[in-house]
């Protein structure tokens, strides 16, 4: 809470990030919600925010923090290429990356920078898939997706594209983020940018082709860890 929510540059950062493609009215989708940092600030531009984290623990949280508004829809399961049941491996010292993804667990075991991270808990969630949102809940202008290694899964379960989508990646796992991006290119997206970290600034001046977003992450030092690819229809904001 003191990391996510004590830090008002970190709103602000996001806030001015979120700003050129998140207008009053809008509805987004925040898919890997954990403790509701991108909500607070969604809301702040006035989205309207469907928020979806599996997480017992998270989602309570957000049911405390966000249970009385009215433009806030809480959804407590994961998101994946098909409904089902998913086995969810927590990280009960850091559950930010906790992940349905054994290829993630495997690849961190020994990996400078994240041999010291412990998955010590596994639940059964229910997973559904964004269409199945979309149906539900409306089309959003804005998809975020953030769910440690499963990112090229859950666009698997997007059948067409939405205005403006972003995807997490690391280092670690540089083949998601690959698929992820040709996912984001076939579903018509043809304009990116990448924000590295919790920087909360775009590494490119205007938004690259996916040839030149391709390269660039096939490139990123593995010190960079982390950080979010941002898909256009368009030129981009």
């Amino acid at each position: 809470m003191r990391v996510y929510h004590g830090d008002q540059r970190h709103h602000d950062g996001l806030e001015r990030l979120y700003r050129p493609f998140v207008s009053p009215g809008d509805l987004v989708f925040d898919i890997g919600a954990h403790v509701g940092d991108r909500i607070k600030v969604l809301r702040r531009l006035g989205a309207r925010v469907v928020a979806v984290e599996p997480q017992p623990r998270p989602a309570r949280l957000l049911r405390a923090l966000f249970g009385r508004d009215a433009s806030v829809t809480i959804v407590q399961a994961a998101v994946d290429t098909v409904p089902g049941i998913l086995e969810l491996r927590i990280n009960g010292a850091n559950p930010t990356v906790s992940t349905a993804s054994e290829k993630m667990v495997a690849a961190a075991a020994g990996h400078e920078g994240w041999g010291s991270e412990v998955w010590d808990e596994t639940v059964r969630v229910e997973a559904t898939t964004i269409d199945r949102l979309i149906v539900t809940h409306g089309e959003p202008a804005f998809i975020k997706i953030d769910v440690e290694g499963l990112e090229d899964r859950v666009l698997a379960g997007l059948s067409r594209p939405v205005k403006v989508l972003s995807f997490e990646f690391t280092t670690l796992q540089r083949d998601v983020a690959q698929r992820s991006l040709a996912r984001a290119g076939d579903l018509g997206y043809r304009r990116f940018n990448l924000s590295l970290g919790e920087t909360h600034e775009m590494v490119f001046e205007e938004p690259c082709s996916q040839d030149v977003m391709r390269e660039k992450l096939r490139e990123l030092p593995d010190a960079a860890n982390s950080g979010d690819v941002y898909c256009f229809r368009g030129r981009g904001p």
